[in-house]
């Protein structure tokens, strides 16, 4: 399928929303993940059937959407509240839309956000390498429990100054360690060769990422905890720290419990049991010094969070689905097309093309 890109004013903010297929098609709605846009779904959205309809919009801050800012104190709530009210904006979808969701890394906390608040209006929900329902960071077993009281370690101080000022700047080179190209080849994916003729497509993604303390990364705060910075109220990575976003008895809570498929990569260095972005993890290694050891402070468990919160859910009712893909990254989508196409399509009831 080919896309075309409209701009549409939902939830007071100028959004801009790649469309797909016929207005009457089986709904179907794409979130994209942080540092991206919807342009991350274009090479998925080749593959999939014409009697689809395809909503793939650019959250707040990226791709063509508004720069407006994000309240970490919310969680996910901002994006979820945009997208959601892309479900009753005319000329979408044909209403009432109950489409199948995908979320990707961010995208899946938008999406189990989503069907937190929504949750007759999620017909599935298929989560691609999605951060935990614990958040990211700073939390040490299973049940979410904080490491430290302010959460330490999480949020938007934990980011790279080098990649943000490259961001910023639009840096295409691939000469820098943290050069947006270098962290999508080496971060995003497994196997860069993975991303084929695309890459220059994902780079303007990746390069559509507004930068500043209202978006990506946001502020911070000093801590007495290792490694010295907690989580600000504004920002992105704010919103993605478990300060603001822990929804897992919201999410077992759910009433209307509809099924949801987990599609990971067990190549995956950035959710991850051993992520390469989570400070504690990074200090076990020796990387980032002063870390004060496993007991005080073990890196994020956030595979076996994200199971053991879905084994509630289905304890509760619900029903899930985990597919690991082996040899893949952080993007399966992208990196594993075929078979993720199949498990979106078994969600949908569309036979494959």
């Amino acid at each position: 399928m080919e896309t075309e890109q409209r701009t549409v004013t939902a939830n007071g903010i100028t959004q801009a929303v790649r469309v797909a297929g016929p207005p009457d098609g089986t709904p179907l709605l794409l979130i994209h993940g942080n540092c991206s846009s919807s342009l991350f779904w274009e090479p998925l959205i080749r593959r999939l059937p014409p009697t689809l309809r395809v909503v793939a919009p650019d959250l707040r801050g990226y791709g063509d959407t508004e720069t407006a800012p994000v309240d970490a104190t919310r969680g996910m709530r901002d994006f979820a509240d945009d997208v959601a009210a892309l479900l009753d904006t005319p000329g979408l979808f044909d209403a009432p839309a109950r489409p199948v969701v995908v979320g990707h890394s961010l995208g899946g906390g938008v999406a189990m956000r989503l069907l937190v608040d929504h949750p007759e209006r999620v017909r599935a929900l298929l989560l691609a390498a999605p951060v935990s329902p614990y958040g990211f960071g700073g939390t040490r077993d299973l049940a979410g429990s904080p490491t430290t009281p302010d959460f330490a370690g999480t949020g938007a101080g934990t980011a790279n100054a080098d990649f943000i000022a490259q961001l910023a700047a639009g840096d295409r080179s691939e000469d820098a360690q943290a050069s947006p190209r270098a962290v999508l080849r080496v971060t995003y994916v497994a196997d860069p060769a993975s991303l084929g003729a695309d890459e220059e497509l994902l780079l303007d993604g990746m390069l559509s990422t507004a930068t500043g303390d209202d978006n990506y990364p946001g502020t911070f705060v000093p801590s007495e905890n290792w490694p010295g910075t907690a989580p600000g109220e504004r920002g992105v990575l704010n919103a993605l720290a478990p300060a603001w976003f822990r929804l897992a008895d919201e999410l077992v809570a759910v009433a209307d419990k509809p099924p949801v498929t987990w599609v990971r990569g067990d190549a995956d260095v950035i959710v991850s049991d051993t992520s390469m972005f989570d400070t504690a993890y990074l200090g076990s290694l020796g990387v980032l010094p002063g870390w004060p050891g496993d007991e005080a402070c073990p890196p994020q468990p956030m595979v076996g969070q994200t199971r053991a919160v879905l084994e509630r859910y289905a304890a509760a009712g619900g029903a899930y689905h985990e597919v690991v893909l082996p040899g893949c990254g952080h993007t399966p989508h992208l990196e594993r097309p075929a078979e993720f196409v199949a498990e979106l399509l078994a969600l949908t009831d569309v036979p494959a093309a």
